[in-house]
């Protein structure tokens, strides 16, 4: 094998490959000679086929084997004796001229090809032991524990008995039975009797519940809503519907009590236990929240320390994946730049610099790592893969599946944990004062940085997207 550097300038690199046509003839011989002892063809005793036959019959074949296989092999020598670490994929490219080509598989010309790629940029690691970072923390506070509790209460809400009289306002459940029309006829789906609905829930539709604020016990109304775009039946979507709705009931929410006997109803000895309980949650939430702004004040230390040229390719390719994104998002929610008060130029150039950005920190941590030998465990993948599955409830078997089947996927779950402990080896030789905030200054801040991220969002979006019907329910009236 004949390797010459064609190219060498910055981070490119281009290598001019050659394989003797003498080493893919030995390939050849070596695969039909181990093909032969297994050939099992019509008028040859099984393993006794001549080579000679098989050469006949499936050389060409063969030969295109070989020379895929002479291929991945001279590159990963070609690299590893320049000692080169390319940033992605070696792009290679043979002769597209057939006279050539066919010269090739029939063993009469030398196999020729260039490697062209970018290196990833040698990166002198810094000594972390005088880092200093401040470690944002947030203590749990009673306030914080009486929160939860009303929100937890209202999840647990019983309306009373009684009819309460009077008109129904949110908050509120009616007991209503409806019948649906489009087109002043009735649709599959479109009734039900006696179907309890808290208002302000955004259980029904956009428009349904908001039209029964007012009602009253025995009423009788007329509702008149538009279903959705993307509402999941089809033959409903963005139609025009009537629903006359008959009230049998308008009850108010009922106050739950927080004592002991409702800490017993969720499984706890005691109210207390419950406060205990639903502290440590708190503060486990506390942590992610000050583990998250500690891993950005990492990110953006690194980000101001480490200066050197980025492969291009890369960067095209990070930028390429983030304006999609992004372009796909405005879509959706009918967004313009102009409603963000910037043009898509300068867009491109806030997002660009976000490329380089994770480009940059990608390759330093990945320095670090590399460096630190930091492993990523089988143990942790599996917690990685499980906690993928639940975000899609019923298809938990699927996810499973597609992630052991699609070794790209499981890359991408590799990444996040391999980035966050490399961030916690730095942490481990570095100073990190605690700095206490309050919640709200600590979400605030978080919310600052997601900004940074993605500066298109800084402002809420003029037209907002609707809500989506995620499931059409039994009833056409539930969202």
């Amino acid at each position: 094998m004949e390797v010459t550097e064609t190219l060498n300038e910055g981070l490119k690199r281009e290598l001019k490959v050659v394989v003797p046509a003498t080493t893919l003839e030995q390939g050849l011989a070596d695969k039909l000679a181990e093909f032969a002892r297994t050939a099992n063809i019509p008028g040859f005793r099984p393993g006794k086929v001549p080579v000679s036959h098989l050469r006949k019959v499936h050389g060409k074949a063969v030969m295109a084997e070989v020379i895929q296989a002479s291929i991945e092999t001279s590159t990963g020598q070609a690299l590893e004796e320049r000692k080169l670490k390319p940033a992605y994929q070696p792009e290679i490219a043979l002769t597209e001229d057939q006279d050539e080509i066919n010269k090739i598989i029939d063993g009469t010309a030398d196999l020729e090809y260039s490697l062209t790629f970018e290196i990833v940029p040698d990166i002198a690691i810094k000594d972390f032991s005088n880092l200093k970072i401040d470690k944002y923390v947030v203590e749990v506070e009673d306030n914080h524990i009486d929160e939860a509790l009303v929100n937890l209460s209202s999840q647990y809400k019983d309306f009373e008995a009684e009819d309460k009289g009077g008109k129904a306002v949110d908050g509120d459940q009616v007991t209503i039975s409806f019948v649906g029309r489009v087109d002043g006829e009735e649709f599959e789906g479109g009734g039900a009797e006696d179907v309890p609905l808290v208002l302000g829930s955004n259980s029904f539709i956009p428009g349904f519940e908001e039209q029964l604020v007012g009602v009253a016990k025995g009423d009788e109304t007329i509702i008149k809503v538009t279903f959705p775009e993307d509402y999941q039946a089809e033959k409903l979507a963005g139609k025009d519907a009537e629903f006359t709705v008959t009230v049998s009931q308008v009850s108010e929410p009922k106050d739950v009590a927080m004592d002991d006997e409702f800490a017993k109803n969720l499984g706890l000895d005691s109210l207390d236990k419950l406060r205990e309980t639903i502290s440590g949650r708190i503060d486990e939430e506390f942590g992610e929240m000050s583990n998250a702004k500690l891993k950005r004040d990492v990110l953006d230390f690194l980000d101001g320390e480490y200066k050197f040229d980025l492969p291009g390719k890369l960067v095209d390719g990070e930028f390429e994946q983030i304006w999609q994104t992004l372009e796909q998002q405005m879509e959706s929610e009918k967004r313009s730049f102009e409603d963000e008060d910037t043009t898509e130029e300068k867009a491109k150039e806030e997002y660009r610099a976000i490329a380089e950005r994770r480009v940059r920190l990608g390759l330093v941590l990945g320095t670090i790592g590399e460096d630190a030998k930091v492993t990523i465990e089988e143990q942790e993948l599996e917690t990685a893969l499980m906690d993928k599955a639940r975000q899609f409830p019923g298809q938990e078997q699927q996810v499973f599946e597609f992630y052991k089947k699609t070794p790209e996927a499981m890359m991408e779950l590799r990444g996040p944990i391999f980035e966050q402990k490399v961030v916690d080896h730095i942490v481990s030789n570095a100073e990190l004062p605690e700095k206490k905030v309050s919640r709200d200054e600590m979400m605030t801040i978080l919310a600052d940085n997601d900004e940074d991220e993605a500066p298109k969002k800084k402002k809420a979006a003029k037209k907002p997207a609707k809500k989506a019907a995620k499931k059409p329910a039994k009833k056409a009236a539930k969202k």
